[in-house]
């Protein structure tokens, strides 16, 4: 009986420690945080330097914002899936690579810098 018990006891244990990692970071994903963090980081850079202007901002915010809304949307269901991370992911490069199109185009602010 003794046995049985202890069998039983370490078969759960072993579960618990092999799928609760699994719920535990389900939904968090530092990475895609990460990045998004630095994404708005850049436009804010974009707009203090003049190399965006406001309309540009607004746009790539709002792109941004959209971003954020489809990966609460995917987390609502309590699981962040490989299949929507790589959506996520999609979604960031075609972000940032705008970001850089938009910084590096021929449209400037004046900031009034050297003044």
């Amino acid at each position: 009986m003794k046995e049985i018990i202890t069998t039983i006891l370490t078969g759960s244990i072993a579960f618990m420690l092999a799928v609760a990692p699994a719920f535990a970071a389900s939904t968090d994903d530092p990475g895609i945080q990460k990045r998004e963090a630095n994404q708005e980081r850049r436009i804010d850079q974009g707009v203090k330097s003049g190399q965006l202007t406001p309309q540009e901002a607004g746009k790539l915010d709002a792109q941004q914002a959209k971003i954020k809304q489809d990966e609460e949307r995917m987390k609502s269901d309590g699981k962040l899936t490989k299949k929507e991370r790589a959506k996520l992911t999609k979604e960031q490069n075609r972000a940032s690579k705008k970001i850089y199109k938009k910084k590096h185009n021929e449209k400037k602010v004046d900031v009034g810098e050297g003044k």
